[in-house]
Formats: C-alpha cells, sequence, structure tokens
C-alpha cells in the first residue's frame, strides 16, 4: 500500500494510492493516519478495505503521510564516499542525531532558509519508518518491525551544523527542513530495502546518484542499533543518510541552496518530491 494524507496544511484527510495512480481518500472509514495505523494489526485493516470503492479526490497538496512522528531520528555518513567527499572518517558505529518533529513538511511543500543562511544543502535519503515498538531487538527480527519507507530530504544548514559549536542538531531541525513522502510505501510493498536507487537535482541538474546498496550500515542494523538506546515506537521515522553528491562536496567549490531554486528528488518505488527554495518569510511557515 501506498498510504498518505492529502489536502491544505493543517486540514489533510487521509487517502492510499489505488494502482491506476490516483489518490483514494479514506477520511470515510477513519479519522486520519496515526502511528496505531501503521502497526501490523492496524495495516492488515487497512489492506482489508477494497480502496476501488473509495472515492477518488484530486491530485492536490500532499502532507507528511502519517501524524504524531514522535521521534525523527537521523544517521550521518552512511555512505563511504558521502564521508570522503566530506572529508570525514568512515564510522566505526551509526553517527546518530536528531531532526525537530516540527521540521517535517509535505514533499512539494517549500523550504524556506533560515535567516542568514549561507550554507543550506541538500540530501536525498531513505526514510524508514516503525510500525511496532522495538527495544533490544535482534538483526536478525529489525525487518518486523519497521511498517515501510518513504522518501526523505534531509535538508540541511551545514554552517550551523558544522562550524557553530556542539552536535549536528541544530543545522538539521529549522523549520521545513525535513520533508516526506510523497507516501509511506508498505514493508511488503517494497521488498529489499537495500537496493533502490536514489536521486536529486538543483535547477535540473543532477547532483546526485546512489543506491542504498552501498549504506555502510544497512536498515536492518541501525534499527536493531537504535533499539539498544531507545525504545522506538509506531509513528518514528529514520532517516538513514545520503550518498555523494550534496552541494558541500562539490569540487572546486560548495554550491549551495539560494531562494528561487527547485530540488527534485526520489527513490526507486517510494516516489519524488519537489521543493521550491524560499528566503526567509515567517508567513510560508505559518500559512
Amino acid at each position: 500500500m501506498k498510504l498518505l494524507r492529502h489536502g491544505p496544511k493543517g486540514h489533510e484527510k487521509p487517502g492510499v494510492l489505488d494502482a491506476q495512480g490516483q489518490v483514494r481518500d479514506l477520511s470515510g472509514l477513519i479519522g486520519d493516519l496515526t502511528p496505531r495505523h501503521l502497526s501490523p494489526e492496524g495495516l492488515a485493516t487497512l489492506r482489508a478495505i477494497d480502496i476501488q470503492q473509495l472515492p477518488v479526490v484530486p491530485q492536490g497538496r500532499l502532507g507528511v503521510p502519517w501524524t504524531d512522528i514522535g521521534k525523527f531520528i537521523a544517521i550521518g555518513l552512511n555512505y563511504a564516499d558521502h564521508a570522503a567527499e566530506s572529508n570525514m572518517p568512515i564510522p566505526k558505529e551509526p553517527i546518530v542525531f536528531m531532526k525537530t518533529p516540527q521540521c517535517a513538511q509535505g514533499c512539494n511543500d517549500p523550504v524556506v532558509l533560515p535567516q542568514g543562511s549561507v550554507k543550506s544543502d541538500w540530501e536525498v535519503e531513505l526514510g524508514v519508518v516503525i510500525g511496532s515498538k522495538a527495544r533490544y531487538v535482534s538483526e536478525a527480527d529489525a525487518l518486523k518491525h519497521v511498517a515501510g519507507y518513504c522518501t526523505i530530504n534531509d535538508v540541511s544548514e551545514r554552517e550551523y551544523q558544522l562550524e557553530r559549536g556542539g552536535t549536528w542538531d541544530k543545522g538539521k531541525g529549522c523549520d521545513t527542513f525535513g520533508p516526506i513522502g510523497p507516501w509511506l510505501v508498505t514493508a511488503d510493498e517494497v521488498g529489499d530495502p537495500q537496493n533502490l536507487s536514489m536521486w536529486l537535482e538543483v535547477n535540473g541538474h543532477r547532483y546526485q546518484n546512489g543506491s542504498t546498496k552501498t549504506m555502510i550500515f544497512g536498515v536492518a542494523t541501525l534499527v536493531s542499533y537504535l533499539s539498544r538506546y531507545m525504545t522506538l515506537y509506531p509513528g518514528d521515522v529514520i532517516t538513514t543518510g545520503t550518498p555523494p553528491g550534496v552541494g558541500m562536496g562539490v569540487k572546486p567549490a560548495s554550491v549551495f541552496l539560494k531562494p528561487g531554486d527547485v530540488m527534485t528528488l526520489g527513490i526507486e518505488k517510494l516516489g519524488e518530491q519537489r521543493q521550491s527554495v524560499h528566503a526567509w518569510d515567517a508567513a510560508l511557515l505559518d500559512a
């Protein structure tokens, strides 16, 4: 299943994408797509619905595919070639940091640069959505706790992240810096999460071409590893690192986002995103 939420910001309704690529509305059956719907029992209930009987709604704005993200966990330098372009050593264990749940937004919503930002950057990443509680799970059992996968743009302000002291979090959790979607694709439909191609373009120029098969730490390893340090709950999301081609790594001079730029990105089986970049404007955040 491809689960989604459609409609204006703050007024999204639950939906599902049918085999013909049409959005079918679920709001007559459930109030919203919440973490409880991502549990094995919740997904079984949704799969039992005859979606061809649901009303078709026009393609419009798509929000974050589910509500109430508890934790937005991120993994750094999880592709060896990206570590190299960042002039950082290949990690011996996963590098873990947090994005704020509030930075999550719809896949095509505008990205608003923080005031004074001059080093905002892009990162296409595989998102892993937790469906059942995971605490000290083995790698062998880890994928049983995954509800599905999604495309994420881990937008990052490099000056804040790397030059302002402390942890990476302040460069990663800015408002609008976590586009998710267009939909959450359930794990059964994705199959092997370690064999998905991924790409990102800015203004039509291809900067990132990669595959999840080159991750240093795969999805099962990450879920198991994280579950040793924090309990993972339904609705938590893990963004798993980016392949090479970020703006910071462009030679001979880095390229960073500026107002008017357009990012397009996608992951095989998981759908595509498109975001326009804007200068700081509180009205865009509060619309």
